[in-house]
């Protein structure tokens, strides 16, 4: 197999229109585009606001828009969309722009669900312990979702591996029993007649829990970029100039907030040795979620331009080996992510470049198959 066998998947945000709690929790009409154009620059050479191009502030509730993305994702050598699925016990947020591209059959574009299964809190202007609605599991609220989550499998364009239809879990060690909570998914997906799905675990900096999918009842495990291993130590000077921003400057950003760099992220990334299970790679353009903390506690990646990208783009291409003809899959975190200035969407600063990647990639591996 070569890169032109791989499946791109990207993640893909649907905070972008307005919802009731929303305005309640952070006034009026808030909606991610509201954190982005607040985003500034930090330090000399801290690249905010990340601001779009192409698309522009749009409206996900507009099917031009997800038609438009979809046709620049296609474009491009992305193979679908990952998109974030909401559900607390039975309540669903920030589910329209979903809703209607289900209901409407467009775009006729590829997709599967990942569940951000975290409480909302008030962590996006640094106040964690603030719960604006919490997760509750049981028995009866697995069984209730996976009822749901029928309607949504049986969809033909979602993305599949064996007929069997993908759904990742971004925090698996938050719930309570998990090899108990897939058990139950897979036997009432198999009554409903849909398919026993295929559970992917996500590997996050904040999932401290690493090893084996399997024992938990999942398939697979899939890297989510840019990781607290492979991110590497924040950028410090020389004793000399800590000491003095230590004395004088005690709200230097650098101190403030966590600072990385974006090459030797993806260095590490490449160099990170394989595991003995089944875990799928994944990439990431950029990382800084300053615009969501403006006065402190950001993790601000500097330094990535589309030609590191690539180099780390590449790498995964070349040294991935997809354990099946569908068992394919390289998550990129993410689509849309503007407000975490990580983004494939066109932006003022890069315009397609980062897309170009991709769209590069993907077309030499399809010339060198066709040569060979």
């Amino acid at each position: 197999m070569t890169a032109s066998d791989l499946r791109f998947l990207a993640f893909y945000l649907p905070q972008f229109h307005p919802i009731p709690e929303n305005d309640e929790w952070w006034g009026k009409g808030f909606t991610e585009w509201t954190n982005v154009v607040r985003g500034s620059p930090k330090f000399s050479g801290h690249h905010q606001p990340h601001l779009p191009a192409d698309l522009g502030y749009y409206d996900l509730r507009v099917p031009e828009v997800r038609q438009a993305q979809a046709d620049l994702a296609a474009a491009h050598g992305i193979a679908g969309f990952v998109w974030y699925h909401y559900w607390f016990n039975g309540r669903r947020l920030l589910h329209r722009p979903f809703d209607e591209v289900l209901s409407s059959g467009e775009p006729g574009f590829p997709f599967c669900l990942c569940w951000a299964n975290e409480n909302w809190t008030r962590v996006w202007d640094g106040r964690e312990n603030h719960l604006l609605i919490g997760q509750r599991y049981s028995d009866d609220d697995d069984r209730a979702h996976m009822r749901w989550l029928a309607t949504a499998f049986s969809d033909p364009r979602y993305i599949r591996v064996d007929g069997r239809p993908v759904f990742l879990v971004y925090r698996s060690s938050s719930l309570p029993d998990p090899r108990r909570t897939t058990d139950r998914w897979r036997s009432e997906a198999t009554r409903l007649g849909v398919g026993e799905p295929y559970l992917i675990r996500m590997e996050s900096s904040f999932e401290k829990v690493r090893g084996d999918p399997t024992e938990l009842g999942f398939d697979a495990a899939a890297e989510f970029q840019p990781d607290t291993i492979t991110r590497g130590p924040q950028i410090r000077h020389n004793i000399a100039v800590r000491a003095y921003r230590k004395l004088l400057r005690p709200s230097s950003p650098f101190r403030q907030n966590w600072v990385y760099d974006y090459e030797t992220l993806v260095r590490r990334a490449l160099e990170t040795p394989t595991v003995s299970y089944k875990r799928f790679p994944g990439v990431n353009p950029d990382w800084d979620n300053s615009a969501r903390r403006p006065e402190s506690g950001a993790r601000i990646t500097i330094g990535s331009t589309p030609a590191l990208y690539e180099r780390w783009v590449r790498g995964v291409a070349e040294s991935f080996r997809p354990y099946s003809a569908e068992e394919n899959f390289v998550f990129v975190n993410a689509w849309n992510e503007w407000a975490e200035g990580n983004h494939l969407e066109p932006c003022h600063r890069w315009g397609r470049s980062y897309l170009d990647v991709h769209r590069r990639v993907m077309a030499e591996a399809l010339t060198a198959q066709a040569a060979t």
